[in-house]
């Protein structure tokens, strides 16, 4: 007896030592894990999601990242240009003040260094070429990183659906101290339980559970005796009919895995038409500050002649009402410089914007920007060597031959339609998208049938083992595993689909949710062809508009001069240099703006085929020209 005594002590004491041996382990595992190791593993799999994914939807990859600058150039002009602002928001999330309960390291992760950018203190304006402009926008602007963090969330819910078909661990631990004192005399002890847990759902349906635990029961009074027993258990889904197959389980992680390609395909997108936008942006500041100087050249000419006209007048040889005419011109000619400077601070500010800037802060664009895009019209678009000017004028009485646009002098990118086309219907991202989308409404009208079908299902379940309670714990043996000695049971279940409204109505919404993806995908298409066959007009018109203006600007200049010389002769009136020079002013705007808009039509021409390529830096790659039949 006393050597029976012995031993059940001994396994009493082995029992504890198992069970808080296995309680300090699993306090030492969550100890280890911190909100920043989460946060730095749902970071490392987002970003490996998004570079097999890259690879996947362009045959390509290219740095990715979430994590904004911890010195923005935003930060930098607050601070360096001493710009008012509202509070450390406004500098950047990293200047927050810490909260209450803030968990410090843990929820901002420190900037790879391969990714933090040195900005030199900022003295004076900051100046800024276009590729610069493009630089500060992949950088700086709100809507670009909101929109690479849409790709990583995509990324994460990504992960998330995959984490449904992965091996789901658990553990749990309890410990319960009771005492009833409500009987003669009194009872306590305490429950100690701990167990640990795997679940699997497979992509074919079939769900497996298991369970194993150790409990261990103490009895303090009337006995100090104790018991203690592992258990396990298990159980076994797997659908027959309704709700079996991969392509039926597994459903929502592929449309996970397709949502993240489309978001990159967005992104993409979002990226030709930003840098494009970013670029008619700051021409259009440029082309303001051209008609500036414009405006205010004429400005200090009206002035001049109103000078001269006054003089001509107080000295009899000018009329007074031509002088009171030449006053009322300089007012307009000064309100005209007066408007081109207010619109063009208006144009830059919307700029500063664009780009992630503060509307204060004190920027200067390259000027140089307008005389290189000149140069570089000029060299893309050859020019009969005679201009219409210097042709030979036939007689008065000729027949009237209306030339249309000239196929002959045409730009690189002005391609033949059907081959513009193509290229757009194959390179075009947001149709690959609905492309896609409409495979997706296939596969939801196949769900949905299936849900139509009878759920026919097999169930298994096995139990070894027993849990341990005080009422237990006065027994004297302990259990281990022991399968000899395990419960198992197995079960058949069979749902007939006799009520199925629910479903019916749901498939047939997937009927309808195929027609319409079809349709959508439809009226792309056909927006696709309008896009591109209005972006090869309007680069026909603004080439024709070009060489307009081109011979308006040099006929306006020569007409200048000549009223100016045959004023000194007396042969015009004053009214006739005012006119010749408003057409002057008139027509230098619009030679600036003519050019402009040849550049932009190219760029969104390319833009509208799928051909503008835009790096994580914000900068283009355009097609050459002479590679366009080859793409």
């Amino acid at each position: 007896m006393f050597r029976q005594n012995k031993k059940q002590e001994r396994m009493v004491m082995y029992g504890d030592y198992r069970f808080y041996t296995f309680l300090l382990a699993a306090l030492l595992t969550l100890g280890c894990s911190t909100a920043g190791k989460y946060r730095e593993n749902a970071d490392k799999t987002a970003f490996n999601i998004i570079e097999q994914k890259q690879h996947e939807a362009l045959g390509r990859t290219e740095p990715f990242s979430v994590e904004p600058p911890e010195v923005t150039l935003r930060r930098q002009l607050l601070l360096d240009q001493d710009l008012q602002y509202s509070g450390p928001a406004s500098l950047s999330a990293k200047d927050l003040d810490e909260i209450e309960h803030w968990p410090k390291d843990d929820y901002l992760s420190p900037e790879d260094e391969s990714g933090e950018i040195e900005i030199a203190p900022i003295s004076g304006p900051l100046k800024m070429t276009l590729i610069e402009a493009l630089q500060i926008a992949a950088k700086s602007s709100r809507q670009y990183q909101n929109a690479k963090e849409t790709v990583f969330r995509s990324a994460l819910r990504l992960d998330l659906a995959r984490d449904r078909y992965r091996n789901t661990f658990s553990g749990a631990m309890d410990s319960t101290l009771s005492a009833d004192l409500s009987g003669s005399e009194t009872t306590s002890g305490s429950e100690n339980s701990a167990v640990a847990g795997l679940s699997r759902q497979f992509m074919n349906g079939i769900s497996l559970t298991s369970r194993i635990g150790l409990d261990l029961a103490k009895l303090l009074n009337p006995f100090d005796e104790s018991s203690s027993s592992l258990f396990a258990d298990a159980s076994i889904s797997i659908p027959l009919l309704r709700g079996s197959g991969k392509h039926i389980v597994a459903e929502p992680l592929t449309q996970a895995e397709r949502e993240v390609v489309y978001a990159i395909y967005d992104f993409e997108r979002f990226k030709r038409e930003f840098a494009v936008n970013v670029a008619v942006n700051y021409l259009s500041v440029l082309q303001a500050a051209d008609q500036i100087t414009n405006t205010e050249e004429n400005y200090r000419g009206v002035v001049m002649s109103t000078r001269r006209t006054r003089r001509l007048g107080d000295a009899g040889q000018i009329d007074p009402v031509d002088v009171d005419l030449q006053i009322q011109n300089e007012f307009v000619a000064r309100e005209r410089w007066i408007r081109a400077e207010i619109a063009f601070q208006r144009s830059l500010d919307s700029l500063k914007i664009l780009l992630g800037l503060p509307t204060d802060a004190v920027i200067e664009l390259d000027r140089n920007e307008l005389d290189s895009l000149a140069a570089s019209v000029e060299q893309r678009i050859p020019r009969p060597e005679q201009l219409e000017l210097e042709e030979v004028i036939p007689p008065a009485d000729a027949p009237v031959n209306l030339m249309p646009p000239s196929k002959e002098y045409v730009g690189p990118y002005e391609i033949e339609e059907k081959r513009a086309i193509g290229l757009a219907l194959e390179n075009r991202l947001d149709l690959r998208i609905l492309l896609g989308e409409v495979y997706d409404a296939q596969r939801s009208v196949v769900v949905a049938a299936d849900r139509l079908r009878a759920e026919f299902t097999l169930l298994g379940s096995a139990n070894i083992g027993e849990g341990r309670s005080l009422g237990s714990s006065s027994r004297s043996d302990n259990y281990d595993l022991d399968v000899e000695k395990g419960r198992y049971n197995a079960l058949l279940t069979l749902d007939l689909p006799i009520e199925r409204t629910a479903e019916v109505v749901s498939y047939r919404e997937s009927i309808l949710g195929l027609e319409q993806s079809v349709r959508n995908l439809q009226n792309l298409e056909d927006s696709i062809k309008l896009d591109v066959r209005n972006a090869l007009r309007n680069l026909q018109q603004v080439r024709e508009s070009l060489r307009i203006q081109e011979q308006a600007e040099a006929l306006s200049a020569r007409r200048v001069a000549m009223t100016d010389l045959l004023l000194e002769a007396g042969r015009v009136e004053i009214r006739d240099l005012v006119s010749a020079k408003e057409d002057l002013l008139s027509s230098q705007n619009s030679l600036t703006a003519a050019r402009i808009d040849y550049r932009i039509t190219e760029l969104e021409l390319q833009r509208d085929l799928g051909l503008l390529l835009v790096d994580e830096t914000g900068l283009w790659s355009e097609i050459p020209p002479e590679e366009l039949s080859d793409v």
